[in-house]
């Protein structure tokens, strides 16, 4: 029989089955002693309490696909645990039929874990095209055993773009992926072949060289930057456990698996770890995970039971067994694992662990002075990396129709070569005996042999048709104008002394055309500061700070008073009373304050704790702790917790308040309320909460409603959020009552959270309006104009947040992305069917609506449960069709995934171009989706800036980033590259006119090396200088008048028409010069002294006139002349007059070239030479002229008015209505506000498992000095 139970026994412990070195106590187990006889001897970290609750393995263990979370359940458990059933919700799943980026994370569900144990490899090198392997069964992790977790990932992360092995391969792909390079590089390689290029044979390959090796200089310069930043994290210090019961300081990067850590209070946590213990009861500890999720409030996290009183060194590295634990996935709000450990004496134990004890990376711990963590998962297998993209190669839209521009040259350039060697084959095969002393071949293998030799060779001859300064001019001029960014003081924050940083240079020009904002919010719009800024008592308005406009009395409406004066009211030996106020109705009023001021000190599941000699609040909600700080500057300080009262020090004297049951906050309720004994022994209810739930609970005479509500409706129209506060006395047996029926809905098994609201229901009702308090949730500083300046320039926002719907409402009103004008399209649906009916009933009104001429501005509301079935296949297109007929779309309670899914969704059906800007690294996977990735940056431990392509500080740096640099950047680049298509074209067509008079015989026009320096030398400043300096107007016009940026949207300066105009310019000036030059030089001109000027002196006078053509159009085009214009352009012209004849005279003399040999004497001494170089620009550039003189006169752009407006400095005379738009804005929000008033409370809530009234439960302050140190 004994042997029978040791083999169950056995089979029950999965340390025997995983670990086949793990040892039975002893052959004799079970001992002799029944399972729960209490003799029996246990580890000093067991609680015998819950042997009950967690049964050990020899009693049927609890395997880890069934995990039991601990009594702390948290927000993410709503969605689905690992291995749930497919139907369950989870808002981390790509939708059906996304094939997105192969590069994105693939989404793993955690699958359940057999008893099979999967031993996990080292991450090796692996080619970029090989698949990830999908792990299966298990991890295993040793406790305390560093050895046997040696085969883990290191916790190494990097978010660069290239490395040692991978920058060469990847740079070449990237640069050859230009069609430019491609064709340049087969044009250096034909060169090499003898006998068919008429130039020299490095004439092509030693440009490319340069200009590969200037852009392979920028990308390793700006991924050095990605490094450092790297280093920078990863050189991070954290307090690692040593053997020797110690901690070390050790180095991120050099975190292991089966790690274990010591977390103090605002440490950023450094890879995902298991919450052991902590220095608060129970094990309980505060999260901020606004950079995980986006949401402002903070996440209470509790150890197991079972290891919550490890709170020594020596208790931790005591323990022995190990972890079971899931493979690393990316869904950030399940997990699933087992603790499997061995006591002293040889007895198993399993410990269930679940989400509750999960601290992610990217997160920090918060009023918590210490905790400890067993490290699972490490770096790039952290949930927060497996939400991260690899940083992708970004192509601009202006290079992929570059790109198509030189696929049209090389076209042209084909068939200029074709055209050319059908001439020459005319010649040879039926001019030959006229051509006898060319000695030609006539076999027909000798014809074809030449024909193809001669295509090659006019190839060479007019292959700078394309530009091949084109290239790294582009990548000089991007990098110069990042530069400008970065360098902007405009854009530098002084408080945290951070410039803007553009990352990647080469995305600059898209900042001019972007169409759609993808925006954070917590962090990146807001603060996440909460002010208690304002509140209304007794009907009479309170401020901090009253303007003189509201202390005076208006008609049917009170003046405000100021915070000191309610602090007069207050005190009771110097009374504030008004002349002619009754001292009646002042003593009513005062005990109103007192009331009000009480409940909000009292009714609250805040923390109170004293750090540096200063009272500090622990919150899981940052409103209130706002109330509770408010209250504290009143003179109402909270100062004690107890687990069964509150004291609170009330204007010096301490009072104590027996808090006898929380009804606690959550979505559906919108309030939350405390019954509490007073010092005087009479029971209050205090509540709190949304106005449209408190004013429906009040008794029926009230005589503060109505201007209490006219305040709200004030603060609202400010963008404050708000709370209704009321309370009613309770007699003792009403009380007696209503507990029995509370403690039976606490004891419920199924449907406990809908018992406890039901329980609620019933004593809140009959209250006592108090008032109502305003909090400001702090924005960004700038952030409604720079929003509202946006949607000016036509520019769509949309914002992604993880945050409540209504707090994200509320902020998209305060920030005026939702206007009084608006028309809010809400959508929050449980299942598919529902979200697909809701979209398309909206759609259908929206454009029926649109189709009888009303064009009504919309904002759309999605909350993440909804968007999750919107991004399926099949209801997808419908709600972007939706989402893009509005002006404003905001998306609550989204994944990190769901963000980047909703950026790919309109990118890959929609050619706009997005921006996605983000402070968290939550945010990363967005700003990789986007075209251009802006992360907000200056706040330690935010992560978006180190993967962004451009780092701002402030939102408000966005409107001068897209509105001047980014406009600036469209325009000169546009500008620069069809000058330079058009400076080629001008001179190498005169090379083709020339063919139809050298027979066709390849023979050139221009001396070899004069030909190359004049894309290197001799017009290479002037693109420059347009391409950096030049503005089409100026920084503050652009600011003025923002919907000029709609040009950029438009692409307007770069579109098809544009180039093939420019192409036809250059071909009509290429053919005026080149027949200019012909008549004057019919049957050659003849010198004074009596010799022919001769091929080279024509050539060279060509060269010359075609360049100061060029010249000349580079003037004519600059917007704007500086001293840099002034020398890139005439200075150009300059320097070529000083080299020239230096040349002529030296290359000769050195034997480099023979062609200029005695021209020297003949070209710049005679007067046709003179005459021709001034006349032939002259006649070219008329046509400009006065081309440019008709369209700013008859058929002007908007930008050419804006550039009178500029020069001639004209006022502004747009109406003044500044009064009038306000008082209209403040009906229409009044109006709106009615409807929709956001409520200040972003709490944890789990109504099921009344997690805040359990916290403050296990709370007592006054033993505070006797909390464990942790070491």
């Amino acid at each position: 029989m004994a042997d029978d139970f040791a083999r169950l026994v056995s089979q029950a412990n999965p340390a025997a089955i995983l670990n086949p070195q793990y040892q039975r106590a002893n052959d004799g187990y079970p001992p002799s002693a029944r399972p729960h006889d209490s003799n029996l001897l246990l580890d000093p970290f067991f609680d015998d309490e819950d042997e009950g609750e967690v049964p050990d393995s020899a009693f049927g263990g609890v395997p880890t696909s069934q995990a039991k979370e601990s009594r702390l359940n948290l927000p993410g458990q709503a969605a689905p645990l690992a291995g749930a059933s497919k139907s369950s919700f989870a808002t981390d799943t790509v939708p059906q039929g996304w094939t997105f980026d192969q590069d994105d994370p693939p989404i793993q569900a955690p699958q359940p874990s057999p008893r099979k144990s999967y031993k996990v490899s080292r991450r090796r090198w692996k080619w970029p095209w090989q698949k990830e392997q999908v792990l299966t069964g298990e991890r295993v992790i040793a406790l305390n055993n560093p050895v046997a977790n040696a085969d883990f990932l290191s916790n190494y992360v990097s978010t660069a773009k290239y490395n040692m092995m991978t920058f060469v391969p990847k740079f070449f792909f990237e640069q050859f992926s230009k069609y430019a390079n491609l064709f340049f590089l087969f044009t250096a390689c034909i060169q090499q072949i003898p006998g068919v290029s008429p130039t020299n044979k490095w004439t092509t390959i030693a440009p490319l060289s340069v200009v590969l090796a200037a852009s392979a200089f920028k990308e390793a310069q700006e991924d050095l930057k990605r490094h450092q930043s790297d280093s920078d994290l990863n050189s991070r210090r954290a307090k690692v456990l040593t053997p020797t019961s110690s901690f070390d300081s050790t180095k991120w990067k050099d975190i292991k698996v089966g790690d274990v850590i010591r977390l103090e209070n605002d440490d950023f946590i450094p890879a995902d770890v298991i919450l052991l213990s902590s220095s608060e009861p129970e094990g309980f500890c505060y999260l901020e995970t606004s950079n995980l999720d986006g949401e402002t409030n903070l996440k209470i996290k509790q150890a197991s039971p079972q290891t919550c009183n490890l709170t020594s060194p020596s208790l931790v590295t005591a323990l022995h067994g190990s972890l079971r634990s899931e493979h690393p996935n990316n869904s950030l709000y399940t997990y699933e694992g087992t603790l499997d450990l061995v006591t002293s004496t040889g007895f198993p134990k399993q410990v269930p662990l679940g989400p509750d004890q999960m601290l992610l990376r990217g997160a920090q711990l918060r009023n918590t002075s210490w905790a400890y963590g067993l490290v699972v998962f490490t770096g790039h297998e952290t949930k927060l990396m497996r939400n991260a993209t690899a940083a992708p190669i970004k192509r601009t839209a202006v290079e992929n129709q570059v790109n198509t521009q030189i696929v049209f040259l090389f076209i042209l350039l084909l068939a200029l070569s074709v055209g050319s060697t059908i001439g020459a084959s005319i010649r040879s095969w039926f001019f030959a005996s006229k051509q006898w002393y060319l000695m030609e071949t006539n076999s027909l293998g000798g014809r074809a042999k030449g024909f193809i030799e001669d295509i090659l060779t006019f190839v060479i001859l007019y292959n700078n048709l394309i530009p091949i300064s084109l290239i790294v001019t582009m990548e000089v001029v991007k990098y110069q104008q990042a530069q400008l960014i970065n360098s902007d003081l405009d854009m530098y924050y002084a408080k945290t002394d951070t410039p803007a940083l553009c990352r990647t240079s080469s995305l600059v020009e898209e900042l001019g055309q972007i169409e759609y904002v993808f925006s954070d919010k917590t962090g990146t719009l807001t603060r996440n500061e909460m002010e208690f800024r304002c509140c209304s008592i007794a009907g009479i308005a309170y401020a901090a700070e009253v303007d003189d406009s509201r202390r005076e009395e208006g008609e049917g409406r009170d003046p405000w008073r100021t915070f000191d004066e309610m602090r007069a009211l207050l005190d009771a030996d110097n009374p504030f009373v008004d002349s002619g106020r009754k001292v009646v109705g002042s003593q009513k009023e005062r005990e109103m304050v007192r009331e009000f001021l009480t409940l909000l000190a009292v009714c609250h599941t805040v923390i109170p704790a004293i750090k540096n000699e200063k009272m500090v609040y622990q919150a899981s909600s940052p409103d209130e702790a706002a109330l509770v700080a408010g209250a504290e500057l009143l003179g109402f300080r909270f100062t004690t917790r107890k687990p069964k009262s509150v004291f609170v020090d009330v204007l010096g004297v301490t009072e104590e308040f027996q808090v006898l049951n929380v009804c606690e906050f959550n979505s559906t309720r919108k309030r939350m309320s405390t019954l509490v004994r007073a010092p005087d022994g009479k029971i209050k209810l205090y509540c709190k909460g949304a106005d449209t739930v408190i004013l429906e609970r009040l008794s029926p005479s009230q005589i503060y409603t109505e201007k209490t509500v006219a305040h709200l409706e004030e603060y609202a129209t400010e963008g404050l959020r708000t709370l209704c506060i009321a309370y009613r006395e309770i007699s003792e047996s009403e009380y007696k009552q209503w507990s029995a029926i509370y403690d039976q809905a606490a004891t419920t098994i199924n449907g406990r959270g809908e018992a406890l609201d039901k329980a609620a229901d019933i004593i809140e009702k009959d209250m006592f309006l108090l008032g109502a308090t305003a909090i400001e949730d702090k924005l960004q500083e700038g952030v409604p104009d720079t929003i509202h300046t946006l949607q000016l320039a036509g520019i769509k926002i949309w914002v992604l947040t993880g945050d409540r719907q209504e707090t994200a409402i509320n902020i998209g009103m305060s920030c005026r992305l939702i206007t009084e004008s608006m028309n809010l399209v809400i959508v929050n649906e449980q299942n598919m069917h529902d979200t697909k009916e809701s979209i398309e009933r909206r759609l259908i009104a929206v454009k029926s609506q649109r189709s009888s001429g009303e064009l009504e501005d919309l904002a759309l509301i999605i909350d993440g449960k909804s968007l999750t079935f919107a991004l399926d296949k099949g209801v997808s297109k419908l709600f972007l069709e939706l989402a893009i007929m509005c002006k404003a779309v905001i998306c609550c309670r989204v994944s990190p995934l769901q963000k980047a899914l909703v950026v790919k969704l309109v990118k890959k059906n929609h050619k706009s171009l997005l921006l996605a800007i983000g402070d968290g690294a939550n945010d990363v996977s967005m700003i990789q989706a986007a075209h251009v990735g802006i992360g907000i940056s200056g706040v330690e431990g935010l992560q978006a800036a180190r993967s962004a392509d451009v780092a701002i500080s402030q939102f408000r740096y966005l409107k001068k980033l897209l509105l001047v640099h980014g406009a600036w950047s469209y325009r000169r680049l546009s500008k620069l590259i069809l000058y330079s298509f058009y400076k080629n074209i001008v001179l190498y067509m005169t090379q083709f006119w020339f063919s139809f008079f050298n027979n066709f015989s390849g023979q050139i026009a221009y001396e070899s090396w004069t030909l190359s320096f004049y894309n290197v030398l001799f017009t290479l400043l002037p693109p420059l200088v347009i391409g950096i300096f030049d503005q089409f107007v100026s920084a503050r016009i652009l600011d003025r008048y923002p919907q000029l940026y709609m040009s950029g949207q438009n692409n307007a300066f770069f579109t098809k028409t544009a180039f093939w105009l420019w192409v036809g310019n250059a071909l009509y000036h290429s053919i005026v010069a080149f027949g200019f030059s012909i008549i004057l030089f019919w049957g050659d001109l003849k010198q004074s002294t009596g010799y022919d000027s001769g091929h080279w002196f024509w050539g060279t006078m060509l060269y010359l006139a075609v360049l100061l053509t060029v010249l000349g159009k580079a003037a004519l085009e600059s917007d704007i002349w500086t001293k840099y214009t002034v020398a890139a352009i005439p200075g150009s012209f300059v320097f070529t007059m000083l080299f020239l004849p230096i040349y002529i005279v030296v290359a000769p003399s050195v034997g480099f070239s023979l062609e200029y040999r005695g021209l020297d004497p003949q070209l710049f001494t005679d007067s046709v030479f003179w005459f021709t170089i001034l006349l032939v620009p002259a006649i070219c550039l008329s046509r400009d002229f006065v081309w440019k003189y008709y369209q700013r006169t008859y058929k002007p752009a908007s930008y050419h008015i804006a550039q009178e407006i500029q020069k001639y400095n004209i006022p502004d005379y747009r109406p003044r209505q500044t009064q009038f738009q306000n008082a209209i804005k403040k009906v229409r929000a009044v109006q709106r506000m009615r409807r929709n008033r956001g409520f200040a409370f972003s709490q944890t809530e789990n109504p099921a498992r009344q997690d805040q009234s359990r916290l403050i439960r296990a709370y007592d302050t006054t033993k505070a000095h006797a909390r464990p140190s942790g070491y």
